[in-house]
């Protein structure tokens, strides 16, 4: 199984350099692949801002891609959660960390804004520690 970086999976999804494109995609087709969490996060990160996706159209293109037979994630269903989350208004690396630290009791973050979107979508509280006794 081969691993990828962000830039593969940048050029497979926005198409814009055609010859690293066909070698991306040649990869996707021919090979069992491994896309590590931090790729995801990074390749959210330069499609919203270098090549201004919306969120819908990253979620679109996330869950095709991570939906072929033969791409695999650390953990598939933490990352259609952020997914979703990120769909209904959390920032996408927001909903990546809450989405990985379910299993905990808490999450602290200092931004108010994750933590009032977030309230009630597990049962990880995300909380301030200046609000919280430690």
């Amino acid at each position: 199984m081969a691993a990828v970086d962000t830039n593969i999976v940048v050029r497979l999804l926005t198409q814009d350099d055609e010859i690293q494109y066909q070698k991306s995609l040649d990869i996707f087709q021919k090979q069992e692949v491994f896309i590590p969490d931090p790729v995801i996060l990074e390749t959210e990160w330069v499609l919203r801002f270098a090549y201004k996706f919306k969120t819908s159209e990253i979620c679109s293109a996330f869950r095709k891609l991570f939906g072929l037979p033969n791409v695999y994630l650390v953990n598939s269903n933490l990352v259609y959660r952020a997914i979703q989350w990120h769909e209904n208004g959390l920032d996408f690396a927001d909903a990546f960390h809450l989405a990985q630290s379910q299993d905990r009791y808490c999450l602290y973050t200092f931004d108010e804004k994750f933590i009032k979107k977030a309230n009630g979508l597990t049962s990880c509280e995300v909380k301030n520690p200046f609000h919280s006794a430690l």
